[in-house]
């Protein structure tokens, strides 16, 4: 049975009835996604690993009250943003590693890593100096691929503030690179 469409449907439902397997299945098609997302909005492996449990625990508990009014996907997208979220403000209360012990933190996970080392880095490093607010858009538009109208309904907010979200952030996060270009997406009227 395949993890989208009706398929996923099904699944939902079973697993709301209390089908484990149907739970693991969902959970499993998510993992990957939630865990990129998670990675690039934390920036480092130990508060990704976080975060994606965090999400995985939060959505476990709450399936019994999505309603599908989104698409499950999206669902989890969102409740993987308030997990980043939630772990960055933890992260605040806690001493930042340093030497080699930070190094070793930033080094993005190897499997799917379709960019050099170097460039994630750099990357990552700048994405970790612009707002929560602006990066998980970033982050949600440019790396996981999301539609405006999804990361509306992620953020709970209306397309016009993801729209300058998104410019705001691509241009901080462009200042901070040096202005080289930091994807060759631009919104367009009808991308809704």
């Amino acid at each position: 049975m395949t993890s989208n469409g009706r398929g996923e449907a099904e699944l939902v439902e079973r697993a709301q009835a209390g089908d484990r397997d149907a739970l693991e299945s969902l959970l499993r098609a998510q993992y990957d996604r939630l865990h990129a997302l998670c990675w690039r909005m934390t920036g480092n492996e130990a508060d990704a690993a976080d975060a994606t449990q965090e999400a995985l625990i939060a959505i476990t508990r709450g399936l019994p009250r999505f309603d599908a009014r989104a698409r499950f996907g999206t669902w989890c997208y969102r409740v993987a943003v308030n997990a980043c979220l939630d772990e960055l403000r933890r992260r605040k209360r806690r001493p930042e590693p340093v030497g080699a012990e930070r190094l070793a933190a930033t080094m993005p996970p190897s499997a799917g890593a379709t960019e050099a080392v170097a460039d994630r880095m750099v990357v990552d490093e700048a994405l970790r100096t612009i707002t929560p607010e602006f990066r998980v858009t970033v982050v949600l538009r440019d790396l996981c691929g999301l539609e405006y109208s999804e990361i509306a309904e992620v953020l709970d907010v209306p397309i016009g503030t993801v729209r300058s979200r998104l410019a705001r952030g691509r241009g901080a996060l462009a200042d901070r690179l040096g202005n080289q270009a930091t994807t060759g997406d631009r919104p367009r009227p009808d991308d809704d």
